[in-house]
């Protein structure tokens, strides 16, 4: 069911913000007052056009205006037309995430409460911080201890029809993923270059 205040961050800010906005019901509701005795939104400055992208990276993610100015900050060292795709590599790089790319997870913050619970072993540690960063070649396992949990129950049946993205991929059988390759921008609702631009003001 899709809360009161995440409906109304959807409508400000897209649908893709969170998952159970990416449904034609929503569609449907949000498009209600679209009439044409709809008042029109007004213009955004580019400043505020930049606050909207920040917002939406903010809650697509779920993290805090600190970390997201880190995320900024390391990508930032890389100089020239790298940038964008570090700050991409960064947010999606967090285990929450990965854990959520993988399809153990139906949302971003279940994922990171899965994290936060202790589900989840990177290489033989048990990892409890969801914006814990993995690496190229890190191995992700459920725990021994977790597998009979009722948030895994039916496993195989729900990533049977499931494609990840191809920088990782998860073995049901052995119920352990593997990180493939760094991650490439396949969020086309987020414009990472706007919120770069904010941070260099």
């Amino acid at each position: 069911m899709l809360t009161k205040p995440k409906f109304k961050i959807c409508r400000r800010l897209g649908p893709g913000v969170y998952d159970k906005c990416q449904t034609p019901k929503f569609s449907a509701t949000s498009g209600k007052n679209a009439g044409p005795g709809a008042s029109r939104p007004k213009a955004l400055s580019e400043y505020g056009t930049q606050l909207i992208e920040k917002q939406k990276i903010r809650f697509s993610y779920g993290i805090t205006e600190r970390q997201l100015s880190n995320y900024v900050k390391k990508a930032s060292i890389v100089k020239g037309a790298g940038t964008a795709e570090r700050f991409y590599e960064e947010l999606e790089s967090r285990l929450d995430n990965v854990v959520y790319r993988m399809g153990l997870a139906p949302s971003r913050r279940a994922s990171r409460q899965m994290v936060s619970h202790g589900h989840f072993i990177v290489n033989d540690h048990k990892i409890t911080v969801p914006s814990y960063e993995v690496k190229v070649g890190d191995i992700v396992k459920i725990r021994e201890g977790s597998k009979i949990k009722k948030i895994f129950a039916g496993l195989a049946e729900r990533l049977k029809d499931y494609n990840s993205p191809a920088f990782v991929s998860f073995d049901v059988t052995k119920m352990e993923g593997k990180i493939l390759d760094k991650p490439k921008n396949i969020e086309t609702f987020l414009d990472l270059n706007l919120v770069l631009e904010f941070y260099s003001r």
